[in-house]
């Protein structure tokens, strides 16, 4: 009882530091989920449909992608630039699957297991016939995909054989899973593409009235009064006018991601005077060393020349082009330079050693001679060649030594601009310079001994011993320091972009405007290595007005700055917007004056009587039809109002007031006839049915619109 007491006499105590401690819980519990929902935000790369898009999830299949890229293409890696395009390409797959499943689970359309193996069975899909599961005459081939599923299963369990051979079935395992999930996807889409082409069908009244709008001519004398005829001061446009023509116009400027504005000063730091003439200076002195006789590989080595001196004999076209069109006026032994080429922003020295004829292709056969040893390898190679040279029979000899010795053809393009060693340069000087027929022992060192036959040379041509000396003029750490500095100073003394805009011109830069950029871009401006700049300018955080840090970008020679100047959010852009408003008042002052051109029109009863209007043009127009736009070259316009108004009127019929998108017309018909063609209903409605089906291809772009499609991969790439 006295404890019991206790606990009542400290009830109140007790409750306080139960609440206490049950807020701490709850405000640690707020706090997770709060930094829990922050680091999901950061991690999000996208939004389709209110559905997030994570970017591991991304990342993941822009990995399967460009795996199944390199396996098919033997590559090991790609460039940025590859990278940013895949990257590009993955976004647009995930969008259109996401948009496909959302449709067609509402409809309860699917691909089942059983449809996807009845369409690889058959071997329905286009996509098939790309695999390396094919017949010799390219079909898909269905029994060779299960042989390799069969052994991929045996290989990936079998502990005996090494990881490099599961990693390559591995990949083509993967590569295979993505063609599935291709063919599904594709699948998917043809199905509901299929359901909407059912939904709209041609019919035989759509089918006459579609060969007579393109069969029916008709020849007419017509009148214009062209827009330009009269003065834009003669026409009043009011902003309410503006207005009304942008609810008119209103879907024309749906935007479907945001864009922004931006100003900015962008400066390509260039070599200096000083800089050039310290590399004329070095240039001079490769170009006495290499007309001195010093060893030409050596001395374009030392000089870093942008193309290295080649072991073989090379042809023009394996050059740069301003260097191969220097070849032709050299002798052997003579050079030229240094010279500039400001092409390419290049210095260049290039020294003629050699000009020899020699074929651009080889075809060769050949045997790599066996042995333990090189001494075992050279005593049978010299027994092969004593075997040849005796009539023995060249294939005889493959076969008995287990090789193929295909005949295999070899052109200058496989080897040359890439590095050759010392056995490579052997083997291709001894294989281009020896002659049809013969056979040649050529040793390679530790490598063995190959015996090849030559057994045709084609397309002889001149190709060069020729040391190329070739040097970007590029500028000094000094240079880019003093333009660092200078362009610091001055953005220093010009925080704001007003004083940016007013002082660039007096310090030497210029302001230039970039309008509705997209964050979908991968460089800024053209200027690469920028991501951190486009990361700026769609930041939620900049404001119009503001300005952004100084940038050092492109390949580490450009200075950037940018002043963000509009922001226009996804939707309807404003009719605020100058481009926009320049657009609509043009449209309004185009609709004033047809209405001044229309009243002078007004109570006409001839083609005369229009022509007497001061700035008519008449002219005769002949062979218009409905299903095609009448072009006006007196106004310089195509005129789809006028076709339309042509193909209702008779033979004889007098029409004015007409207006059109340059001029206001009248017109008279002077002739009506029908080109020579049979009606074929069935013919026309299949026209017609293509016609719709390729409207309705654009499906994707009006359920793109509905999706509230949110696409943040800037933040990341």
């Amino acid at each position: 009882m006295a404890t019991l007491q206790k606990i009542r006499n400290r009830g109140k105590i007790l409750i306080g530091t139960v609440g206490l401690a049950l807020f701490a819980f709850i405000a640690e519990e707020f706090v997770r989920s709060l930094t829990y929902t922050q680091t999901e935000s950061r991690q999000r790369v996208g939004k389709i449909y209110g559905e997030k898009i994570n970017v591991q999830e991304f990342n993941a299949q822009v990995e399967e992608y460009t795996d199944v890229v390199k396996f098919t293409q033997g590559i090991s890696s790609l460039s940025d630039d590859q990278l940013s395009m895949f990257r590009d390409q993955v976004w647009q797959s995930l969008v259109n699957e996401k948009l496909m499943q959302h449709e067609c689970e509402k409809l309860g359309i699917t691909v089942t297991d059983a449809e996807l193996q009845d369409i690889i069975n058959n071997g329905r899909s286009p996509i098939l016939a790309q695999t390396p599961f094919r017949t010799q005459q390219g079909t898909f081939d269905v029994n060779a995909l299960k042989q390799f599923l069969n052994q991929y299963n045996e290989v990936m369990t079998n502990p005996n054989l090494t990881s490099e051979v599961k990693e390559q079935y591995q990949q083509m395992n993967n590569y295979w899973k993505f063609i599935e999930k291709t063919i599904r996807q594709q699948t998917l889409t043809q199905k509901y593409q299929s359901l909407l082409n059912g939904l709209m069908v041609s019919n035989p009244i759509s089918a006459q009235a579609s060969f007579d709008g393109r069969t029916n001519e008709s020849d007419i004398y017509m009148a214009a009064l062209p827009f330009s005829s009269v003065k834009d001061d003669d026409v009043k446009v009011e902003d309410s006018d503006i207005k009304a023509k942008y609810e008119e116009m209103k879907e024309l400027f749906r935007a479907d991601e945001e864009t922004r504005d931006i100003k900015y000063i962008d400066i390509k730091v260039t070599a200096s005077d000083a800089d050039k003439a310290n590399l004329q200076k070095e240039m001079e002195g490769y170009a006495q060393a290499l007309a001195e006789g010093a060893d030409p590989a050596k001395t374009v080595r030392e000089a870093a020349s942008q193309v290295p001196y080649s072991a073989l004999p090379i042809s023009a076209k394996a050059l740069p082009h301003d260097i191969a069109e220097q070849l032709d006026s050299l002798s052997v032994g003579s050079q030229v330079g240094p010279f500039v080429h400001d092409h390419d922003n290049t210095i260049n020295i290039v020294r003629l050693i050699g000009k020899v004829s020699l074929p651009d292709s080889v075809e060769i056969r050949q045997i790599a001679a066996p042995g333990n040893d090189m001494a075992a390898i050279e005593k049978t190679a010299d027994s092969i060649m004593n075997a040849l040279a005796a009539g023995a029979n060249f294939d005889t000899i493959a076969k008995k030594y287990d090789q193929p010795a295909a005949k295999t053809w070899i052109t200058s393009s496989q080897y040359e601009g890439q590095a050759i060693d010392e056995n490579n340069r052997k083997f291709l000087s001894t294989i281009t310079g020896a002659a049809v027929g013969s056979n040649n022992k050529i040793v390679l060192d530790g490598q063995g001994v190959i015996i090849a036959q030559i057994t045709d040379r084609r397309n002889f041509i001149n190709k060069y011993d020729v040391a190329v000396i070739k040097r970007t003029m590029d500028f000094s750490k000094d240079t880019y320091g003093k333009a660092y500095n200078d362009f610091s100073s001055f953005l220093a003394g010009n925080a704001k972009a007003e004083d940016i805009e007013a002082q660039a011109a007096q310090a030497g830069y210029t302001v230039q405007t970039r309008n509705n950029m997209s964050s979908t871009e991968h460089n800024v401006v053209n200027v690469r290595s920028t991501r951190d700049a486009l990361r700026w300018i769609f930041d939620e955080k900049t404001k119009v007005g503001d300005v952004s840090p100084l940038y050092e970008c492109g390949e580490n020679d450009h200075l950037l700055v940018i002043i963000l100047t509009g922001i226009h959010k996804k939707g309807y852009l404003s009719m605020d917007d100058e481009q926009i408003n320049t657009f609509l008042r043009g449209e309004v002052t185009k609709d004033k004056k047809a209405a001044l051109l229309l009243e002078k029109m007004n109570g006409v009863k001839s083609i005369a009587d229009v022509a007497k209007i001061e700035g008519a043009v008449t002219d005769t127009i002949r062979h218009i039809t409905f299903s095609g736009n009448a072009f006006i070259s007196k106004v310089g316009a195509s005129e789809p109002v006028l076709s339309g108004s042509v193909s209702t009127a008779k033979k004889g019929d007098f029409k004015s007031g007409i207006k059109g998108k340059s001029a206001v017309y009248a017109y008279q018909v002077l002739d009506q006839k029908k080109i020579d063609a049979k009606f074929d209903k069935k013919q026309e409605e299949q026209k017609l049915q293509q016609t719709i089906m390729r409207s309705l291809g654009n499906f994707l772009n009006e359920l793109r619109q509905k999706a509230d499609i949110s696409d943040k991969r800037y933040i990341f790439y």
